[in-house]
């Protein structure tokens, strides 16, 4: 296996992972919790989401958010938009960086935004002018692409087909999630290397969800593909609210871990990653639900 010499990890936490809690923390909770990461060495670092209150009020404050975060220059911030209306908004925010998101699965496409995954696309065709037009990067997320709640198995071609018009969309990144954290190992890695045929691996992130204990061990069995951003969340935050079991994303400080074993290069500090994952634990009440967090303690 020829390993990468460094990877870049993406901390969704403060977005992927607060949107699926049952409270929602004050915005200088969220403020600290990222400036806490980018203290550990994180630099890219999703900050909010600028989608309705009405369907995500745990977001509502993105705007507080990023007017509250004292910016790293060597530090990007991006924010979710579904719809041109969000781009308008992220935009008065002050952001450089946007996501927006499509599925795999049909059936998640009409039940999540209530159209097709093609229709979803076109959507974004004025966003992604407008970001052109300021300045904004887009990255793009691809969700179920190893598994839908309501389909079950979601065909490679599927998530080769809408990355693939993602990136053709202007998307800088497109990051391939499982959603319900169904993939194991080997059908990671041929779903990775079919979506290369139509997007280079450069260009391309993972982002594994837990559910099934499967993150680490397709986040290993792709290492050797040529992708080399991986989504993690602090703490193991995370879920999604259209995906009924589905639990966090892969813990950052469990993801470290196991490529500073590797020899692999991060630039981020364990313990203070911990740290934070205690942090953001202890906000919520709980503890964190990483193992290595568990394992290390407080500091």
């Amino acid at each position: 296996m020829s390993l990468p010499a460094r990877v870049r990890i993406v901390d969704v936490g403060p977005r992927d992972g607060l949107q699926n809690e049952a409270m929602a923390l004050p915005a200088a909770v969220k403020i600290e919790l990222i400036a806490r990461l980018a203290a550990a060495g994180l630099k890219t670092i999703e900050a909010g989401s600028f989608v309705s209150p009405r369907w995500v009020p745990q977001m509502a404050d993105s705007d507080a958010v990023l007017a509250g975060i004292l910016r790293r220059p060597d530090v990007t911030y991006p924010v979710l938009v579904p719809n041109l209306k969000g781009m308008e908004a992220a935009i008065a925010a002050g952001v450089d960086e946007v996501a927006v998101f499509a599925a795999a699965s049909e059936s998640f496409s009409r039940r999540n935004i209530n159209c097709s995954i093609d229709d979803s696309l076109d959507r974004f065709v004025p966003v992604m002018d407008l970001a052109a037009a300021r300045g904004v990067r887009v990255r793009g997320y691809v969700s179920c692409v190893l598994g839908c709640p309501y389909e079950g198995e979601i065909a490679p071609e599927a998530v080769a087909h809408v990355a693939g018009r993602l990136a053709a969309l202007g998307c800088y990144e497109v990051s391939l999630g499982d959603t319900i954290g169904r993939g194991t190992p080997a059908k990671a890695r041929a779903m990775v290397e079919r979506v290369m045929q139509a997007v280079p691996a450069e260009r391309l992130a993972l982002h594994f969800h837990d559910t099934y204990g499967q993150a680490l061990a397709n986040i290993l069995a792709c290492l050797d593909t040529g992708v080399t951003v991986f989504d993690a969340s602090v703490g193991g935050l995370g879920g999604c609210p259209y995906a009924a079991g589905a639990s966090g994303n892969v813990a950052t400080e469990d993801l470290v871990y196991m490529l500073d074993g590797l020899g692999i290069e991060t630039g981020i500090d364990l313990s203070r990653l911990v740290d934070t994952a205690w942090f953001i634990g202890d906000a919520l009440g709980r503890p964190p639900a990483s193992r290595v967090a568990r394992a290390m303690g407080r500091a």
